[in-house]
C-alpha cells in the first residue's frame, strides 16, 4: 500500500499545485476586476453595461459603424468630462475634452499602448505603432530621418503617376451623380505607399483583386472585429470558434509577401554595393525598405530581418488608410465649400495654366492655399479618429479616479 501511495504522490502533488495556482490566479484577476469596477463606478457610462462582458454586446459589427457609435457616445455625454466603456473585463475611459486629454498625454507614465493593440502583434510585431518604452523611443529615433522631406521628394514621380491613374478613374464618374470615391482613393494610396515603402509595384488601382491587396483589407477588418468582441480574446476560443483560421491564413500571405520583398531588396543592395557606381544607384529613389536595410542601432548593429519586417508591415498598414482618409475628407470639404473650391482651382490655374505636366517641388511651394485647405481638413477630421493608451498609475481626471491598468481612448 505504501508503494502505491508513493507512486501516486508525485502526480497528485503536481495536480494539487496546479489547482492551487489556478485558483490563486483566478482570485487575483477577479478581485482586481471587481476593485476596478467599484473604483470607476462614479464615472458616467453607457446604458447596458454588465459584469464581465461590459457593453460589448452593443458594439456595431462594422468598423465604420463602430466609429460613428463612439462619436455618438461623445455627443450623448458632451456635458460630462469623460465616459466609461467596459469592453469585457477591460475598462476604457473615453476622453474628448482637451483639458482631460492633457492629463494623460503630458505624463510619460501613460505612454504605453492600450490592451487592444496586442491583437496587432501577430501581424505587425512590436514596430513603431505597437511598441512601448525604450524600444519605441529607439525605433522612433532611428526612423525619423527616413521621413525627411528631401527623401520624400524622390518619390514625386510615383505620386504623379498614381495620381494620374486616380484622376482617370474619377473622370469616368463625372456627370453620373453621387458616388463613393473612398475606394478609388484608398487603392491609389496603397499603390503609392507600397512603392515608396518597399519599392514594389502592386498595381492596386488596376488590379484591386490581387491577393496582397485583399489580405490587407481583410486583416484590418478581422483585427478590428476581434478588438470589439472580448469573448474571442483568448486564442484557444478564437481559433476554435472565431476567425482564427482566416486570421492566420491572411497573416501568412502578408508576411510571405514582405519577406520576399525584403530578401530581394537586400540582395539588390548587396549587389549594388559591390558595383563601382553603387553611390549613384542607391541615391536614386531609395525606398523606405532600402533605408531600413542600411540603418544601424547606436551600437553599430544593423536591424534584423524581423525588425525590418515589423516596420514595413506597420508602414503599409497605417500608411495607406490614414493617407486615404485625409485625401477623402479634403475632397469632401472642397465639394461642400464651393468658395474654397474656386480658390483652389484659381491657384492651380495660376501655377500650371493649361499644362498637364507633372507636379514638382517648386510647384508645391507655390500652392499655399491648397496647403491651408489640406491642413484645415486634417484639423477638422484627423486621419486617426481615436487612439488608446494604458493608464500607468492611479490618476484623477476632472475629479474622477481612474485606476492603474485601465485604458484611455483619446478621441481626436
Amino acid at each position: 500500500m505504501a508503494v502505491l501511495l508513493g507512486s501516486y504522490s508525485i502526480p497528485l502533488l503536481g495536480v494539487s499545485i496546479f489547482i492551487a495556482t489556478l485558483t490563486y490566479i483566478t482570485y487575483k484577476m477577479l478581485s482586481d476586476y471587481l476593485q476596478k469596477w467599484f473604483e470607476m463606478k462614479p464615472i458616467p457610462e453607457v446604458k447596458g453595461t454588465y459584469l464581465f462582458i461590459g457593453c460589448a454586446l452593443q458594439f456595431k459589427n462594422n468598423a465604420g459603424d463602430f466609429f460613428r457609435q463612439i462619436e455618438d457616445y461623445t455627443h450623448e455625454f458632451s456635458d460630462a468630462p469623460l465616459l466609461k466603456l467596459w469592453v469585457g473585463p477591460v475598462p476604457f475611459v473615453v476622453l474628448f475634452h482637451a483639458e482631460n486629454v492633457e492629463t494623460i498625454l503630458t505624463n510619460p507614465v501613460h505612454m504605453d499602448k492600450a490592451y487592444a493593440y496586442n491583437f496587432l502583434h501577430p501581424w505587425l510585431g512590436t514596430g513603431l505603432l505597437t511598441s512601448t518604452g525604450p524600444k519605441w523611443r529607439q525605433r522612433r529615433k532611428m526612423l525619423t530621418p527616413t521621413f525627411h522631406f528631401s527623401i520624400l521628394t524622390d518619390f514625386l514621380e510615383v505620386m504623379n503617376e498614381q495620381a494620374e491613374i486616380l484622376v482617370e478613374k474619377l473622370e469616368k464618374q463625372a456627370g453620373k451623380g453621387q458616388f463613393n470615391c473612398f475606394s478609388h482613393i484608398t487603392l491609389c494610396a496603397l499603390d503609392i505607399i507600397c512603392e515608396t515603402a518597399m519599392g514594389k509595384k502592386i498595381y492596386a488601382q488596376s488590379n484591386s483583386d490581387s491577393e496582397y491587396v485583399k489580405c490587407v483589407y481583410k486583416m484590418s477588418d478581422i483585427i478590428s472585429r476581434r478588438q470589439r468582441t472580448p469573448w474571442f480574446w483568448p486564442d484557444f476560443v478564437y481559433n476554435f470558434f472565431g476567425e482564427g483560421w482566416e486570421h492566420d491564413k491572411n497573416i501568412k500571405i502578408l508576411h510571405s509577401f514582405t519577406n520576399n520583398v525584403i530578401r530581394e531588396r537586400a540582395e539588390n543592395i548587396s549587389n549594388t554595393d559591390s558595383d563601382s557606381d553603387s553611390d549613384q544607384v542607391t541615391k536614386k529613389r531609395r525606398a523606405f525598405l532600402d533605408m531600413l536595410l542600411k540603418t544601424t542601432y547606436d551600437d553599430g548593429k544593423k536591424m534584423s530581418h524581423q525588425d525590418i519586417q515589423e516596420e514595413v508591415d506597420t508602414f503599409m498598414f497605417r500608411g495607406h488608410d490614414t493617407t486615404a482618409a485625409s485625401m477623402n475628407w479634403a475632397l469632401h470639404l472642397l465639394g461642400s465649400h464651393p468658395e474654397a473650391h474656386s480658390k483652389v482651382q484659381q491657384e492651380l490655374q495660376e501655377v500650371f495654366g493649361t499644362s498637364d505636366r507633372p507636379v514638382n517641388t517648386e510647384d508645391l511651394k507655390k500652392l499655399k492655399y491648397l496647403e491651408c485647405v489640406i491642413k484645415e481638413a486634417l484639423r477638422l477630421f484627423p486621419s486617426v479618429p481615436f487612439f488608446a493608451r494604458s493608464i500607468g498609475e492611479d490618476c484623477h481626471i476632472n475629479g474622477f479616479k481612474v485606476p492603474k491598468g485601465a485604458n484611455a481612448i483619446v478621441v481626436t
